[in-house]
């Protein structure tokens, strides 16, 4: 049972695996941008310059609080999204290890401050004698 649930989180918290949903979730979120500005200003203005309706000074402000409503709440999304994600960014390195880092390949020649092998007893740029 504990093989599964591990195989189950790597599936779960997989980099594309999450990048998908917050696409999917962002993506929902944006749509109702998209149909509020839609409904609440391309169509009246339409329906203005062709002379199918006329609007009120409070049309035109509930035209706007509607869109203003439908960004604040894009932006709340975004943000509790982006509080979930880096939770369970902080949970999945839980168990991790910190890896030591790599041993140098290479040194500087103190003569001429070019890069060398490690093992190389001389410089192939100056051909110094490397005591080090």
């Amino acid at each position: 049972m504990k093989k599964f649930i591990a195989e189950f989180k790597a599936f779960a918290l997989r980099g594309n695996m999450m990048d998908m949903a917050v696409g999917v979730i962002i993506g929902g979120a944006f749509s109702n941008i998209v149909t509020s500005l839609t409904d609440n200003f391309i169509n009246p203005i339409l329906s203005l310059v062709t002379g199918a309706a006329t609007y009120t000074l409070q049309d035109v402000a509930g035209f706007a609080s509607s869109f203003i409503s439908a960004l604040v709440n894009f932006l709340i999304m975004a943000f509790v999204l982006f509080c979930l994600l880096k939770a369970v960014n902080r949970l999945a390195s839980i168990g991790r290890k910190e890896e030591a880092p790599a041993a140098p390949t290479t040194k500087k020649c103190p003569y001429c401050l070019s890069e060398v092998p490690i093992g190389a007893s001389r410089c192939p740029h100056c051909t110094s004698e490397l005591s080090e």
